[in-house]
């Protein structure tokens, strides 16, 4: 009695009418042909981490690719570029930043050694000759963008006494700390301390 296997799940389908859907059928599959591809794509969702550094949605996305057919996929290399917008992390002044991202990727081919050896999640797949650049470029750009963006290097934040920005602030800028176990003493005291000051202690009654 033969045994029923359940067919693999095929693969949604990739449509052209997607930006971040690439058509490699005029490589042939013959190791060795490339293509250059130059587009914009639009941010859908926002990409990094919100009230800290991010791309914003609705904002766009340039890529600067070469599609390189080689024997087990199309391998993918090139850059993604976009523009990022957030706050300082010392002085929380709003800050814009050029981004760019390397990308380098195989796209195996259904039925080859690499796509029978290693998990989607892994190594992604061709559909259909088509490939879905979008979950390689997102997940680039995101490790990419910097964990605490700074507006310059040497920003030396704000002032944690007053929450003034040091830079604006005049040199030798401070506050004068009074030991809290002398601060009533200082409030009830401080004027005549400093009348007795003024006076001097050569002064005679």
């Amino acid at each position: 009695m033969s045994e029923n296997k359940s067919p693999q799940a095929r693969p949604a389908q990739l449509h052209d009418r997607s930006p971040w859907v690439l058509d490699t059928r005029e490589l042939g599959r013959h190791a060795g042909l490339s293509k250059a591809v130059q587009r914009t794509v639009p941010v859908e969702t926002a990409l990094g981490v919100p009230d800290v550094i991010t791309i914003d949605a609705g904002s766009n996305l340039g890529l600067d690719l070469t599609l390189e057919s080689v024997v087990e996929g199309v391998y993918v290399s090139g850059t993604a570029s976009a523009v990022a917008t957030g706050h300082c992390s010392r002085c929380l002044d709003p800050i814009t930043e050029d981004v760019e991202v390397d990308l380098t990727e195989l796209f195996a081919y259904p039925g080859s050694a690499t796509e029978e050896t290693t998990d989607e999640d892994e190594i992604p797949r061709l559909v259909d000759d088509r490939i879905d650049l979008e979950p390689t470029v997102r997940d680039a750009v995101v490790l990419a963008l910097p964990l605490a963006p700074l507006c310059t290097e040497d920003c030396q934040g704000l002032c944690i006494e007053c929450g003034v920005k040091w830079a604006d602030l005049e040199p030798g800028h401070g506050h004068e700390k009074i030991d809290p176990r002398w601060a009533t003493l200082v409030e009830r005291f401080g004027d005549e301390t400093t009348d007795d000051q003024a006076d001097g202690p050569g002064k005679q009654a």
